[in-house]
């Protein structure tokens, strides 16, 4: 065995650019249940929910990027999860913004939304 294909990924946590850790650490943890892991000099700050992580850190994305990936529904994060139509009931029914509503697609049901930053997040049953 040769020595990249050694090593065993353990885990894996995609890095949001967040222009207000604070606000983005609010929206991911009272409004999409996450917990917070951790909080790194007000810059950098680690979420989990189910043994899945985000970690956000301050910075800003380009306005045109974030408006591009709306406009043509490219997704950055991606959650599988049960019980999609409840979900939707309850997020629909919140302020977070709907950029997808729910759909029955080929591959199953799912709708999207935007977090503070713009960062569209699928959900998928």
């Amino acid at each position: 065995m040769d020595a990249i294909s050694s090593f065993i990924l353990k885990g894996m946590s995609p890095q949001l650019l967040v222009a207000d850790i604070r606000v983005s650490i609010k929206f991911y943890t009272a409004q999409l249940g996450f917990s917070l892991d951790f909080n790194y000099e007000d810059f950098y700050a680690g979420i989990f929910k189910d043994g899945f992580t985000i970690h956000l850190k301050s910075g800003r994305t380009s306005i045109e990027e974030r408006k591009n990936r709306k406009d043509n529904e490219h997704l950055d994060l991606f959650f599988s999860v049960s019980d999609i139509e409840k979900l939707y009931n309850i997020i629909s029914a919140s302020p977070i913004e709907v950029t997808q509503p729910l759909r029955t697609m080929p591959y199953g049901k799912e709708f999207y939304i935007a977090d503070p930053d713009g960062y569209i997040i699928g959900f998928l049953e």
